[in-house]
């Protein structure tokens, strides 16, 4: 996937998130270009286990039924253990975009693999260190991703309560 235009947010919690989700699908936004990343359980939640089988990934935890959700809305899906973030959970557009980083063996100065899928569709150094370490301390990124018009809009729609950070990213 070559640079793009995005508007990426920061919820500190899943619901925050969720609920930014089903905004998004009220006001009509194609919720095949979204993408989300994060930590996808708490610490104290001791993750059971998670399988896929064609195109369904079942995730066994206490937030089951939100994944199960975005496993049915977001095209792909990912669960990755990555250096100095831990276990990550990529939904939507991204997850090509990390596997061909991890491919392709993409290196970007100080940044993890999801940093390089990161800064691969455009985002500038600076912003992916600060959402690294949001999903680090356990947050969560929605990713819209989309022409110029749409990105705006989403960042219209999105800011506001519930959000640590909501920012326009164009190539």
């Amino acid at each position: 996937m070559a640079q793009e235009n995005c508007c990426v947010v920061v919820y500190d919690d899943q619901a925050e998130m969720e609920k930014a989700m089903r905004l998004l699908q009220k006001e009509e936004f194609d919720v095949k270009k979204l993408s989300i990343a994060g930590k996808g359980y708490q610490r104290e939640e001791h993750l059971t286990g998670f399988y896929t089988t064609g195109d369904r990934m079942e995730f066994w935890s206490t937030q089951d039924a939100f994944w199960d959700e975005l496993w049915e809305l977001l095209p792909g899906a990912a669960f990755f253990w990555l250096p100095g973030l831990g276990t990550v959970i990529i939904a939507g557009l991204l997850v090509n975009v990390f596997i061909a980083a991890l491919e392709d063996g993409v290196v970007v100065d100080r940044l993890s693999d999801l940093g390089a899928a990161l800064y691969s569709i455009g985002i500038p150094t600076d912003s992916i260190i600060r959402y690294e370490t949001a999903i680090e301390s356990d947050g969560y990124l929605l990713i819209v991703h989309g022409g110029q018009g749409e990105v705006e809009r989403a960042h219209d729609v999105l800011a506001g309560e519930g959000v640590r950070d909501v920012t326009i990213h164009l190539s």
